[in-house]
């Protein structure tokens, strides 16, 4: 089952910015391969860094004060509200500290998974709003495949059955990998069911993005019945091929060959054939050329010495 499709990355995003800032330090170049965690962008942070001294200062005020007003209560000294009162101040002050360390932690962007990255958009020194873009950052190895094939194919698919695809890109090349995922349902403009594939991706030669030829690779051979595409009448009422019937004349009890035009649905094409899935049965003779110039019970006599060479794969001749 052949049909053309996409290269997608497995994981893929462009890492932005959470937090606002001036760039600071560049820790990668375009191009790299990174790892999960590794240091990409550091945003200054001695603003944040101050205000950070600030509000542990003013927890520890607060804890000191909540301590003392807590070794007063037995006492009778202070009332339960004003316990109560520097609790919440506690609370609030290292709420305050937790707010200011997270927006400091933001102002370092690190990738969120192992991949490669792709081409710097930010530059030293450079002021960065809230979700700037910096990089992308693209997951090569494995990768997925994207496609799709018509509904009437979809009793043949099953998760795992290998697929191979072929690329311009890499045209020395064939990658196989496995059927990964079905869509439980069918495009209603198209009637096809969209599939993706995962291939092993090493070297990294197929990439997202790219098209890709992919054939999904039945694991039992079928039957069809094929005949030259050149045999075929093709019209918007409907497609169909003239056979040749032997008829014996009744009155003179001679025997001729005529022929009979019949309807027939097509499927796929391979070289010069095209498959019939319906409308012709094994060994009927049909008329390989010339099909535009024939009518239906035309008399005919077959002369096969300059037929065509038709071939599942042709390839190109010099003459």
């Amino acid at each position: 089952l052949d049909a053309i499709g996409s290269m997608v990355a497995v994981q893929g995003v462009m890492v932005n910015t959470e937090a606002a800032g001036m760039v600071k330090r560049i820790a990668f170049e375009s191009g790299a391969a990174v790892r999960t965690g590794q240091l990409l962008v550091e945003l200054d942070d001695a603003v944040e860094q101050a205000q950070l001294r600030s509000a542990i200062a003013s927890a520890e005020l607060a804890q000191l004060n909540l301590k003392r007003v807590r070794d007063l209560r037995p006492r009778n000294m202070v009332s339960q509200s004003d316990v109560d009162s520097a609790e919440a101040q506690a609370k609030e002050a290292n709420a305050q500290v937790d707010n200011i360390s997270a927006v400091i932690a933001k102002k370092s962007i690190h990738a969120p998974f192992a991949g490669r990255l792709g081409i710097r958009q930010i530059n030293l020194g450079q002021f960065l709003d809230t979700g700037s873009a910096i990089v992308t950052l693209q997951t090569l190895d494995p990768i997925h495949a994207d496609f799709a094939l018509p509904q009437q194919n979809f009793p043949q698919l099953r998760t795992g059955m290998v697929i191979r695809v072929t690329s311009d890109a890499a045209p020395d090349q064939s990658f196989e990998g496995k059927l990964s995922a079905i869509s439980p349902e069918v495009d209603t403009l198209t009637r096809t069911v969209r599939l993706r594939a995962t291939l092993a991706n090493p070297d990294g030669r197929l990439q997202p993005g790219m098209y890709a030829n992919i054939t999904a690779l039945l694991p039992v051979q079928q039957q069809v019945l094929m005949i030259p595409a050149t045999a075929v009448l093709y019209a918007p009422y409907g497609d169909s091929v003239f056979v040749v019937k032997e008829e014996k004349d009744e009155k003179t009890g001679v025997s001729s060959q005529v022929l009979m035009q019949k309807f027939v649905q097509l499927g796929a094409s391979r070289g010069d054939f095209i498959i019939v899935n319906s409308g012709l049965a094994a060994g009927e003779t049909v008329v390989s050329t010339g099909v535009f110039k024939l009518r239906n019970g035309m008399k005919v006599v077959v002369d096969n010495q300059l037929a065509p060479d038709f071939q599942i794969t042709p390839t190109p001749t010099n003459s």
